[in-house]
């Protein structure tokens, strides 16, 4: 089986006569990939910001780093500072084997999957997905249910529209949702 990393490096091959590339430099690549979370009401509660932050260091392999509030907002009871979440910016190889963890273990493992939606992919080629519970990822154990978390998983790639990124996310592996022919 092909890691990602090993599919990006041939993507310009699968790619070149359905893009129209003439050169291997305007295939796209994957630049970046960040996982993030919001804390919501939980803010005040010290431990359990304790356990998501060591979660997000379980599933990513590196430190997450505070997302504080920019600015005072009176009606979300949100002060300058305060943590709105914990982010991951993941990059080289720690981001390739995050994606193979992502897309050949923890994906298949998500109740009901049946593809992700092909809505994600955005003008600008980059694709972010939702994840409802972090506990798909195999490094957080069974016993941990009580204190489960969504989280919000950004791939940054290279592709200049929005055609030409579900063209190259597809030939990496990410499982999309099969269209529908209607008859």
């Amino acid at each position: 089986m092909q890691s990602v990393q090993e599919k990006q490096q041939g993507a310009f091959d699968a790619l070149k006569d359905a893009s129209g590339y003439t050169n291997k430099m305007q295939s796209p690549k994957i630049t970046q990939v960040v996982i993030s979370t919001g804390v919501g009401k939980i803010k005040s509660d010290k431990n359990k910001l304790k356990v998501i932050e060591d979660r997000l260091a379980q599933i990513t392999g590196q430190k997450a780093s505070v997302a504080a509030a920019k600015k005072s907002i009176a009606t979300f009871k949100t002060r300058e500072g305060d943590i709105a979440g914990y982010k991951v910016s993941l990059h080289g190889p720690r981001m390739y084997q995050f994606l193979d963890k992502l897309i050949n273990i923890s994906l298949p493992r998500t109740k009901d999957f049946r593809g992700i939606n092909r809505t994600v992919v955005d003008e600008m080629g980059n694709m972010t997905i939702g994840i409802k519970e972090h506990v798909i990822f195999p490094e957080t154990g069974d016993e941990e249910l009580r204190d489960v978390f969504g989280l919000a998983i950004t791939i940054t790639s290279t592709a200049t529209n929005r055609d030409d990124a579900f063209r190259f996310f597809e030939h990496i592996g990410i499982p999309f949702k099969k269209e529908e022919v209607v008859a």
